[in-house]
């Protein structure tokens, strides 16, 4: 019986080595393609807030290697404060809708408008500020273990209102930036940080940092993106659904689009490991 049990654990033992050496594609189902908005406007401290992007692709295939783009689309966004419409002409061919004379307004309400294969879809958000970004700090003992190079940046909240912030990271040692949504919940009116560390970072690595405000919807909306990009779980974890934005299809609904709209002021920061 013992060599029975012995050869039968070679054998699954052999099958598990080979089945290393394969390359296994899964057959997977591909939806009917949905329109993607990208429609970040940022007004970044400092600048006019003149020149946006917009962009427009749709989802395809896990395996496709190219992510199609959309041309011929009509892209607008309204101050619905003081009623100026600003128009996103396409860069030829390239699905980015350009705007050089936008004008941002702290607190005024703003909607976009996006008319695509004679759907229309729509959205608004209200412009929010943000705080300068007052500090930044190293800790060469950060991380979980504190084997980690730490780098934190703060900002001063404003204790007079709720806020919602998003932050961004961008190292070269991470191929995607690395998005954290934060609010003032237990920090009324006290400074704040958002913090990034990885066991690469290292002396001359330069760490791009990006915080803007955001509405609550943002802030949730982010949130759950984050949580279903996060790896881990099992295998009987609850499977992720799609993470739908603010973006409403006034002509179809059921033929939604993903993305978001939002409209922020950023402050901006780098800072170089020591």
């Amino acid at each position: 019986m013992k060599n029975i049990k012995f050869l039968l654990l070679l054998f699954t033992a052999s099958l598990a080595f080979t089945g290393c050496e394969d390359v296994i594609e899964v057959d997977l189902d591909t939806a009917e393609p949905r329109l993607v908005i990208d429609a970040s406007i940022e007004w970044i401290k400092g600048t006019d807030g003149s020149n946006q992007t917009i962009r427009l692709t749709t989802t395809t295939g896990y395996y496709e290697p190219e992510i199609p783009v959309v041309s011929g689309a009509t892209v607008f966004v309204t101050n619905n404060t003081s009623g100026a419409v600003f128009t996103f002409n396409e860069v030829p061919n390239t699905g980015n809708y350009v705007c050089t004379d936008f004008i941002p307004v702290i607190n005024d309400e703003y909607s976009l408008t996006v008319i695509n294969d004679g759907e229309t879809y729509t959205a608004t958000e209200k412009l929010f500020a943000v705080p300068e970004i007052s500090n930044v700090i190293q800790d060469d003992e950060g991380g979980v273990l504190g084997d980690e190079i730490e780098v934190r940046f703060f900002w001063q909240d404003n204790g007079a209102e709720v806020n919602y912030y998003m932050a961004r990271f961008d190292i070269d040692v991470l191929p995607y930036p690395d998005y954290d949504a934060l609010d003032d919940e237990f920090f009324q009116g006290n400074e704040m940080f958002a913090f990034i560390s990885h066991e690469d970072l290292k002396a001359g690595d330069i760490v791009h940092f990006k915080l803007g405000g955001t509405s609550e919807r943002f802030f949730n909306y982010l949130m759950q993106l984050t949580n279903v990009a996060e790896p881990g779980g099992g295998p009987f974890q609850t499977p992720p659904t799609s993470v739908r934005g603010n973006l409403v299809n006034e002509t179809n609904i059921d033929n939604y689009a993903y993305g978001y709209f939002r409209v922020t002021e950023v402050d901006i920061m780098e800072y170089t490991v020591q």
